[in-house]
């Protein structure tokens, strides 16, 4: 019977998080068949989604300051200095599970610059992600023609390029180089625990 009762609180729990979710989304929440799971993951799932949606906004240059982080202008450091504050940039926001992703084609200072001016002050929720999940930011991910024709010359493999020269046969397609930096490889990578059994929606 006590487990019942528990069972129908739970189930109680789940209704108020798939209402306070919907509300929260200004009923705009699409969902599907949801697999069959445990009733412990589908409420650790829907209060996944609740708090996600609750969270206020902020931007990573925000949260880099709160975490201690000194963001100085990248025209106030020399080179030596701009090297040393990216890969603390770099290594605090792999701490903060951000991980940063096509940065070869940059030098230290471009991807300082460029990372002070655009990346890290676009919007992100305020929240604390866990050790199976990452946030990954690409520096060509914007699709613009620009990073398009910038990760065919410096990322892209010939399946890659192949299969982009099929569906966009107009596109220039720029020959294959190395980028001229050697920083990927070097960067922090998220260590995943096993994969979450979580329900689909």
């Amino acid at each position: 019977m006590a487990n019942n009762e528990s069972d129908d609180d739970r189930e109680k729990r789940i209704e108020e998080l798939k209402r306070r979710a919907e509300e929260l989304t200004g009923g705009e929440m699409k969902t599907g068949e949801i697999e069959p799971t445990s009733p412990e993951v589908e409420e650790g799932f829907w209060k996944h989604v609740v708090e996600y949606e609750e969270a206020p906004w902020t931007t990573n240059f925000r949260q880099l300051e709160r975490a201690g982080v000194s963001l100085p202008a990248p025209e106030t450091l020399n080179d030596q200095e701009v090297t040393a504050k990216l890969w603390e940039v770099i290594n605090k926001l792999a701490q903060m599970r951000i991980f940063l992703e096509e940065t070869d084609h940059l030098s230290d200072r471009e991807l300082y610059t460029t990372l002070w001016n655009d990346a890290l002050r676009e919007e992100t929720k305020d929240i604390m992600l866990g050790q199976d999940s990452a946030c990954h930011i690409p520096l060509l991910g914007s699709g613009s023609d620009e990073d398009n024709q910038l990760y065919l010359k410096y990322y892209a493999d010939e399946k890659w390029r192949e299969d982009w020269h099929k569906e966009y046969p107009d596109d220039p397609m720029p020959e294959p180089e190395d980028p001229p930096y050697d920083r990927d490889r070097l960067l922090p990578q998220p260590d995943y625990g096993p994969p979450p059994d979580l329900p689909i929606i």
